[in-house]
């Protein structure tokens, strides 16, 4: 369930209240506020409104330019307790949870694919971490490194790119993640430096055994099959009204642990496992992609069909009548 709260100015009020009216069935616990609003000025209206629903709605009230004349904000319900909310709660294809509201992906991808110095930064640090569990053959910090790097944001916004036909948003995540990955990169090699100056980091790494780590740095089929059903995962709890499953994505695929591998390999002038780890990079991005691509399309078909589904019913109901 959503919570829109509407700002609705004079000349508006008739258009959103037929478009209401037509949206009865899933919207419920409807609150009007008579010029409450000052900037913009108008009624303030309140509405719970099922996920189902929701991307409908929002594309009737763009039509008649609420969004730019008045005002649209929109919050998740974690609790409705009463019978209209009930009763209007209808199951898309599986539950009410599983329902796309596509303008919050599409708002999630474009936050997701700007390039500030704070991701910059989460990235340095990421692949700083992920250099240290590599050398030190600990998991525990390549885990550590998983989360705290934030690359899955622009893969999952390419996808949505790539699926909502948006090649702007498609070519900001790739620019995303390439200053993601190549200033992470770079500055990790000079990091690593200063670490044998240090003799923090002594000997070379890549001659002794990794039993814990050496996956990061050799790809195999396996990698592709990980990153393909994280990024299902992955999509699916952005799209979805359930997020928990994400931070167990960030933890299953070798994407900033490779990239750490990739510059603790070249501080040392190992090439060929540079030339690995920069494979096993590569292969989990594009199968990362392709998970939450063919997620995306899958679901695009399972609401059009439901969709499908309703309008019959609809349609019977109204010629039974």
């Amino acid at each position: 369930m959503l919570r829109f709260q509407l700002i609705v100015p004079a000349p508006l009020t008739h258009a959103v209240d037929e478009i209401l009216a037509a949206h009865a069935g899933s919207v419920s616990n409807v609150i009007r506020l008579p010029r409450a609003a000052t900037a913009p000025r108008g009624d303030v209206l309140m509405c719970d409104v099922e996920r189902g629903d929701a991307t409908e709605l929002l594309g009737d009230l763009h039509r008649v330019r609420l969004d730019a004349e008045g005002s649209i904000s929109i919050e998740s319900v974690d609790l409705a307790l009463s019978r209209t909310a009930k009763a209007t709660s209808a199951a898309v294809f599986g539950g009410e949870d599983d329902a796309v509201v596509w303008q919050e992906v599409e708002a999630r991808a474009g936050d997701e694919v700007r390039l500030s110095a704070t991701f910059i930064i989460y990235m340095v640090v990421a692949i700083m971490i992920a250099a240290i569990g590599v050398f030190s053959d600990q998991p525990i910090l390549i885990v550590g490194a998983m989360v705290v790097g934030p690359d899955f944001g622009p893969l999952a916004a390419m996808a949505v790119g790539i699926v909502r036909r948006r090649p702007f948003v498609v070519g900001r995540s790739i620019l995303a993640l390439v200053a993601g990955y190549g200033i992470g990169i770079l500055v990790t090699i000079p990091f690593s430096w200063l670490m044998v100056a240090m003799h923090l980091y002594t000997g070379d790494p890549f001659t002794q055994d990794h039993p814990l780590t050496a996956f990061i740095w050799q790809p195999n089929g396996l990698s592709y099959v990980v990153g393909f059903l994280a990024g299902i995962a992955g999509m699916l709890s952005l799209t979805s009204a359930k997020s928990g499953a994400l931070i167990g994505v960030l933890i299953s695929v070798t994407t900033v642990p490779a990239a750490g591998a990739a510059a603790l390999a070249l501080s040392y002038g190992e090439w060929h496992t540079v030339g690995t780890s920069l494979v096993q990079l590569v292969i989990n991005l594009l199968a990362i992609v392709t998970g939450c691509t063919l997620t995306l399309l899958a679901q695009i078909l399972l609401m059009n069909r439901a969709e499908r589904r309703r309008a019959a019913d609809a349609t019977t109901g109204q010629a039974r009548v």
